[in-house]
């Protein structure tokens, strides 16, 4: 495996002598929006910071965090929703420009798929419309019966058959499975080397979430596909992915392996995620247990403001001096996977597999009371 600041790839198809190694890369990007307050008061809020994502043709990563911590922000730019503050984006090893006829090939070769399945397509028109729009715009080769056979072939890939009633059908007739194998479909039409699913399955029934994920997943298989698959859900990634990134406040804290880092979490951020995921195993007692000192997290900072040092620190039971002074340095652990974290430089890494955040928490409170 190879790694670099905020990356972690898998070597899922070794490159040739010609070919570029990434597919589609975010060179330690930022994104900073101005926002106009009350009295006309402008701030600026740090979403992303010096963000690196590099994938691999067939590679599938996960990007977790909780809500506001720069996923989606991300995944924004590297669809070119939004242009980086600072850092740059890359494709098959060369940066983009801003050109109409550079941003159309562009999207031809990166599709974002949105969280929202019943606001991605247009009501108005029916699925077949709504398909062949993206053929009209990417596949212009295609003749009307062209652009139909591919339409009937696209539905037929995602499993809506028969395909001709599919794509008579307007959206409000679809269930909600449905819209987003639509959605799927459309982003197939270009013909993508990269998907960027945006929590392609949080709305979606519990009960067709698995049949959304082995769809990704043989999409992965059959055409090689990078996907980053932005999510909340551990179980998931785990289930879907090859290799987690963990994002807090706008930042990268830890990413590796997927059974690395839910196995043995380096950074307490992680950790917290980790403990905090459903578990059936988990009794009523253990959960009472474990989120004992929930309400001491405090919420995630201000994006505007945010805390000096490591971002987690004012909400992290581990939390030392050096925490709040500055940002930790980057621990390279072996095999692709990395931390950032102060634990690791001051040798008290160990802490993180012998206390639960709980136990850290309930410790730190005892500390400070017996301090003061």
């Amino acid at each position: 495996m190879t790694e670099v600041l905020g990356e972690v790839t898998t070597v899922s198809e070794q490159p040739t002598a010609d070919a570029p190694e990434y597919v589609l890369e975010a060179r330690r990007v930022s994104k900073h929006f101005t926002v106009r307050g009350a009295l006309g008061r402008t701030s600026v809020v740090r979403a992303v910071e010096d963000a690196t994502v590099r994938l691999r043709p067939g590679q599938i990563l996960a990007l977790v965090g909780e809500s506001g911590s720069g996923k989606t922000t991300l995944a924004r730019m590297l669809a070119r929703f939004h242009e980086p503050t600072e850092g740059e984006i890359a494709l098959r090893g060369e940066p983009v420009s801003g050109s109409r006829r550079a941003r159309r090939a562009y999207y031809s070769q990166v599709q974002l798929i949105f969280q929202d399945p019943f606001g991605s397509l247009n009501p108005l028109h029916r699925v077949r419309y709504n398909l062949d729009r993206a053929l009209r715009l990417h596949q212009r080769q295609l003749d009307a019966a062209g652009r139909e056979q591919r339409i009937t072939e696209l539905l037929e890939r995602v499993s809506l058959t028969p395909a001709a009633e599919f794509a008579a059908k307007f959206p409000h007739e679809l269930s909600g499975g449905q819209r987003q194998r639509v959605v799927i479909a459309r982003a197939l039409a270009v013909e993508p080397k990269v998907l960027l699913g945006d929590e392609p399955i949080s709305m979606l029934d519990v009960s067709i979430r698995l049949e959304m994920l082995n769809l990704l997943q043989r999409l992965r298989t059959e055409d090689g596909l990078a996907l980053l698959y932005i999510t909340h859900d551990i179980a998931s990634a785990r289930y879907l992915c090859d290799d987690i990134a963990v994002m807090y406040a706008g930042q990268m804290v830890e990413s590796g392996p997927k059974e690395e880092v839910i196995a043995a979490p380096q950074h307490p951020y992680t950790k917290l995620l980790i403990e905090s995921s459903p578990d059936p195993e988990r009794g009523v007692g253990d959960r009472e247990t474990l989120f004992a000192g929930a309400d001491e997290l405090g919420e995630p900072p201000s994006l505007i403001d945010p805390p000096a040092g490591c971002r987690f620190h004012p909400r992290c039971p581990f939390a030392m001096r050096e925490c709040g002074e500055q940002a930790p340095p980057r621990t390279d652990l072996g095999g692709g996977h990395w931390t950032m974290c102060w634990l690791h430089d001051k040798g008290r890494a160990g802490e993180l597999a012998r206390t639960t955040h709980a136990e850290a928490t309930a410790a730190r409170r005892r500390t400070l009371e017996g301090a003061s």
